[in-house]
Parts: C-alpha cells; structure tokens; sequence
C-alpha cells in the first residue's frame, strides 16, 4: 500500500494456513511474508511500510492509508474469517452467504458500493476429456479487492505479477484488479476450447471408421461442453452490467477498452462452444444413421441368408419326395409274404416300374411349377 494513488501497490495476504504441498497456498505465505517483488519508491520519498502478515495488520493498515489499496486472497477459508472481513468491509450477508456455501453461477451483484463477482475458471484435462472447473468469488470495493478460490484455478499469482508490473493498469484502482482476474480467467477457456475442438476432430474419425465405442464418447464430451457453457455464457450478461455502468461510476477510457475486449473474447469463446454443441449432436445423428444402417444391412445379409437356406430345404425337400414314391413301392413290393397277388401276376414288375416313374414325374413337374426345383 502506498500513499500515491499512482504508484499503488497489491497487497496479499493469506487466508488458510499454508501447506508446502498446495503451491496456491505457498504463493499466498510469500506474499503475505514480505518477500514479493520491491514496489516502485512512493511519490513521497518515503519507504514502504512491511507488508502485512495478518487480516489485522491489513485493516489497520487500510485505516492508515487511506489512499492504499488492499488485495485479499483466501484458499478454502473457514467460516470465522469470512465473518472478520465481512465485519470490517461491510459485506452484504447474502454475499458471505453464497461464498461460504459455494457451488455457484457465475454472476455479477451490486451491494451498496461493493462489487461481487462469481467466476467459473476452467482447465481441460485431454487425458480423461472432462472440463475441471474452479470457483473464484471477488468482492471489489473502493480500496479493496477479496478474492476466495474454492480450487486451485485460476492462479491468480499471475494476475498480481502482471498488475505490479504494469503500474498504468495498476493506477485505475480496484476496476483494474477486476479487469485483469476476468482476463486471465476468459483467457484461460480458450485452451479449453481447443481441448474439445481436437477431440471433436477425433470423435469424427471415429465415427466413419464404425467404432462401437464413440457414441459414449460422443454424449460424454456433449455433458462436459454443456457445463463449460454454463460456466461461459453468464459472462456476457456480467460484461454488459459492467458496461452500463461505466458513465455511472466514472470508469476510465481505457479500462472500459479492456473491458470490451474481454467482452469480444467472450463472446468468441461462446459462439464456438454453441459450435460445438451444435456439431456434437449432428455428430451424433450421423452415428446414429450409420449404426442404423449397419443394422439393416446385417438384417438384410442374415435375411438373405435365411431365404437361401429356405430355397435348399425346399429342393433337398422335394428330391427327397420324388425319391420316396419309387422307394415306398419297392419296399412294398419287396416284403416277403405269401400272399400277394401281384407277385405271380404276368405285368406286375413293368406295372410296378410304371408306377414309380409316373409318381416320380407328376411329383417332379409339381415341385419344378411350385420353384421348389
């Protein structure tokens, strides 16, 4: 925190004690020990007092200089230091509310001069295709910024080393913080983007190749772009809000460019996730056409095949008829009783054999009119 307004300073500290394994909470010990990079020397000549350790140090020295500016940032804070600075920043309870509770939309609010903000960082994990997302909630006020992460995106490290290295940007105050933690987080989308353009590309192959497996594939990536867009979409709205208040609340020119310009990438981000969307479920009627059509060409083959079959049962069935006449008289004729008249009869044999060619024909010419020959 400095005295002059131009040269203003980020200030961190920490919110939940730091564990050497969380490197969220590792950057928050540096900060909040002093060991950041040296601001630029005050306008007055003066030395910078010590960073603050504590969310005590920080409100006393926000009482001090009062033309300072103070950057809190807490990782997973519990219940009692939410309250601490809802307590001495005036916080509006529905706000503490919906930090505490979490698992929120991305919106914007306004309570009384205080700014509050909910985003929806997110990073693409290729490896299992699925949109990891992380909760970041901002409280802006005339001289303070309170950011709570519920996860470890965004870094917002990032955000504060460009901030102090940027002291024009820097020098717009809290709109500025603002400006650079919506940046970095629409930012951070456009990886995710082409995360799921490049396995859209790949679900497409896979497609025309007939593998069995995409069409869970292709309804699970659908679920991952429908929450990325959840996560996107709000923003637009968000971004407008702020822009209708820019005469409102005096924002300076060139912060309302960037502010557009993050509009523009928003909008960007969201017209390809509608792109998407959009080309998943034509995706995925064109699979469902090609499975169809898989089916009805194997019902046609296994159709096909059972007609074939049905036509060599039908002629084995009918050789197999014509056969059995000559072979029914035979057998008659060929038992070995003493009585049978026909056996001393003179024109019994070519009676016989007459009787079994005429059988054998007349069965012949019905199955051969009946196509079973």
């Amino acid at each position: 925190m400095l005295a002059a307004r131009r040269s203003r300073r980020v200030r961190s500290v920490r919110g939940t004690p730091a564990r050497a394994s969380d490197p969220a909470c590792a950057e928050a010990t540096r900060l909040g020990s002093g060991r950041a990079r040296a601001p630029p020397p005050a306008v007055s000549g003066e030395p910078h007092p010590p960073p603050p350790e504590t969310l005590a140090d920080t409100f006393r020295c926000l009482r001090d200089q009062r033309d300072g500016m103070a950057w809190i940032g807490l990782y997973r804070p519990d219940e009692s230091e939410l309250t601490s600075l809802a307590r001495e920043f005036d916080l509006h309870e529905l706000a503490v509310e919906d930090v505490i509770t979490a698992h929120q939309r991305p919106k914007l609010e306004r309570y009384g001069d205080t700014l509050f903000v909910v985003l929806r960082a997110a990073r693409y994990l290729d490896d299992v295709e699925e949109v990891e997302f992380g909760e970041l909630h901002v409280f802006i006020g005339k001289d303070f910024v309170i950011t709570v992460r519920h996860a470890e995106s965004p870094d917002l490290s990032v955000v504060r080393h460009r901030l102090e290295e940027d002291a024009d940007l820097l020098a717009h105050g809290t709109e500025a913080v603002l400006y650079a933690i919506l940046d970095t987080v629409v930012d951070g989308y456009l990886p995710v983007v082409a995360g799921i353009e490049n396995d859209v590309d790949e679900i497409e192959v896979q497609v025309f190749d007939g593998d069995p497996a995409v069409s869970r594939r292709i309804y699970e990536l659908s679920r991952e772009v429908v929450d990325f867009q959840r996560a996107a979409a709000p923003l637009t709205g968000m971004l407008d809000a702020l822009a209708a208040g820019f005469d409102k609340y005096a924002v300076d020119e060139e912060l309302r460019r960037l502010l557009r310009d993050v509009a523009d990438h928003v909008v960007q981000v969201n017209e390809r996730i509608d792109s998407l969307r959009v080309l998943l479920r034509d995706i995925l009627q064109v699979n469902s056409i090609l499975v169809a059509q898989k089916q009805n060409e194997e019902m046609t083959a296994l159709s096909r095949t059972s007609n074939a079959q049905n036509d060599e049962v039908k002629k084995i069935s009918a050789w197999a008829a014509i056969l059995f006449a000559p072979t029914l008289v035979g057998t008659i004729y060929g038992m070995n009783f003493r009585h049978m008249p026909e056996l001393k009869w003179q024109v019994g044999y070519p009676f016989a054999v007459l009787l079994m060619v005429m059988v054998s024909v007349v069965l012949y010419v019905v199955f051969k009119r009946r196509g079973w020959i």
